[in-house]
């Protein structure tokens, strides 16, 4: 795996070089967000760490024009406790965050679940089909009507999860332990915003959603009868 982190504190970029590298991660670091961009112009990574707060651009400006051309995997940085930066960051397209402080482990942990690709076995060959939703599990894409739809890696494994599973009712518990492989925080609702961007991309009014339902109190059904 190869990582760009942008971060403009030199010495976790320091500590992260020196972790992941020992699991086998190469990591290149930019210190600022001009940097970062032009670094990830340059070279091909698997996924991006990024803070927040950087010298010369936020972050959530820098998540912006990567989304504007590349759906490389982004797991954003953001100060401890602040759930507006962590619903910005997913509304701008981010796969995930993780508050500061937090343990080189657990940031590993992360990187291994946003940057999942095609998984051996019939699943990785099988493609998923709801009336004009067709997802394709071995290319890691969505059509509707036959045009594509674009999702983030993260984003994509979460309608993953709820289409295997589909007319049966999934807590938030159920799908993030899928998608990330660890316990969930239960004032953690990242997972709202993620399907908020799922049905902007699969349905035809997310507004008055139809193929992703919301069970209150419970969690969200995908359905198995759809237009």
């Amino acid at each position: 795996m190869k990582v760009l982190v942008i971060d403009d504190d030199r010495r976790l970029c320091d500590m992260l070089q020196t972790y992941l590298g020992g699991h086998g991660v190469e990591v290149s670091a930019r210190l600022d967000a001009r940097a970062g961009l032009e670094a990830l112009a340059r070279h091909s990574y698997d996924a991006v760490v990024l803070d927040v707060m950087l010298p010369d651009l936020d972050g959530f400006e820098v998540c912006r024009r990567i989304r504007a051309s590349s759906e490389i995997p982004v797991l954003m940085l953001t100060a401890r406790g602040d759930e507006t930066d962590r619903v910005v960051g997913l509304e701008l397209g981010a796969d995930d965050y993780l508050p500061k402080p937090f343990s080189p482990r657990e940031l590993m942990a992360r990187l291994r679940a946003i940057t999942r690709r095609n998984r051996p076995g019939p699943q990785a060959t099988e493609i998923l089909r709801f009336g004009r939703l067709e997802i394709d599990l071995s290319a890691r894409q969505v059509r509707l009507d036959g045009a594509l739809r674009g999702l983030t890696s993260h984003q994509f494994e979460i309608l993953a999860v709820l289409a295997r599973s589909a007319g049966r009712v999934l807590s938030r518990e159920q799908i993030m332990d899928a998608v990330r492989g660890e316990a969930f925080d239960a004032f953690d609702r990242s997972i709202d915003v993620h399907i908020s961007r799922i049905r902007a991309a699969v349905e035809d009014d997310p507004k008055q959603p139809q193929r992703i339902v919301t069970v209150r109190g419970v969690g969200y059904v995908f359905t198995r009868s759809q237009p």
